[in-house]
């Protein structure tokens, strides 16, 4: 779940934690659901890069910090393109969502994502 301004927004994530699991990411799918997403843990925070290699569709790259505020969103990255996507800094987690649903769910940086992944403080 997401806190934004207008109020809360579900999604359904799959978690994507091992080495193997993040690299593919989602590669190769053709639709993602308004409500779903992927959810990359890289455990510590570190500068994230992240390309849309092999990707088939458009996405929204959500960059999350250690405390679950966002701290940086890519907005409908371009599929298959090799460019590196940066996080502009140190961040805990990536949530990948379908192209435009930042836009459309009034998601903004500093909202909170709510998930185990973020303890409330």
């Amino acid at each position: 779940m997401i806190d934004t301004a207008a109020g809360a927004v579900r999604f359904s994530v799959e978690i994507a934690v091992t080495p193997q699991e993040r690299e593919r990411g989602l590669m190769y799918r053709t639709e993602l659901a308004s409500n779903a997403g992927m959810l990359f843990d890289f455990r510590t925070p570190q500068p994230v890069y992240m390309w849309m290699k092999n990707t088939y569709i458009p996405l929204d790259m959500v960059f999350i910090r250690a405390d679950g505020r966002i701290g940086h969103i890519a907005e409908n990255t371009t599929p298959l393109s090799t460019d590196v996507i940066e996080s502009g800094g140190p961040m805990r987690a990536v949530l990948e969502l379908a192209g435009g649903t930042v836009k459309a769910k009034g998601i903004a940086v500093g909202d909170r994502v709510e998930h185990k992944l973020f303890p409330p403080k």
